[in-house]
């Protein structure tokens, strides 16, 4: 199945809606530090469960605001992309890793030092804390991805800003995010209807 699926072989849904993504938020607020920053910086930048664990220090520009995440999915090129978040993030960032601290120091490791297998079962846990049924095959870290995409999209953010924050190199890997249904699909169609 390819990363872009919004629907299994089965059609059940991969994708959090936004209801499930907000509970998912509030559910990681009560998580210890390094969890609770984890969840949100996938909620808050749809980078893939294996890009967040890459992230040192060092690409946390403070002042840009924005995160550095080097896209894993590129064939042995590196390429690097910049991701805006908000200040609450960052806050919460500098407060539990020491952000600014461990720029000045130059450390090189990681802000989890977490196995890609751990974290997972980690952000299903915070998954099943928000009330999410973590039996159904949207409530995964990708779900979780796709569901900021059709939020963004959603939002009106211009498809190839949202293809560049994904790491997407065709526009048309990004479009499947407007084939969204239920309620994403409403809001679409209800601009139409205004």
């Amino acid at each position: 199945m390819s990363e872009l699926e919004l629907y299994d072989i089965e059609g059940n849904r991969l994708y959090l809606t936004q209801d499930e993504r907000t509970a998912f938020y509030d559910a990681a607020i009560k998580e210890p530090g390094e969890l609770r920053t984890f969840c949100h910086t996938l909620h808050d930048t749809g980078v893939r469960i294996s890009e967040a664990l890459a992230l040192r220090p060092s690409k946390v520009d403070l002042s840009e605001k924005v995160l550095l995440i080097r896209s894993l999915k590129k064939r042995g090129k590196i390429i690097w992309r910049a991701i805006p978040v908000h200040d609450a993030y960052l806050d919460t960032l500098e407060l539990v890793h020491a952000i600014k601290d461990a720029q000045t120091r130059k450390r090189r490791k990681p802000l989890w030092n977490w196995s890609r297998v751990h974290a997972w079962r980690l952000v299903k846990g915070v998954m099943e804390q928000a009330g999410i049924d973590t039996i159904l095959p949207h409530a995964t870290p990708k779900g979780l991805r796709h569901g900021f995409a059709i939020h963004a999209l959603s939002k009106e953010v211009p498809l190839n800003m949202v293809s560049k924050w994904l790491g997407h190199a065709d526009l048309k890997t990004t479009a499947i995010y407007l084939n969204a249904v239920g309620v994403e699909q409403r809001d679409f169609a209800s601009r139409m209807w205004d």
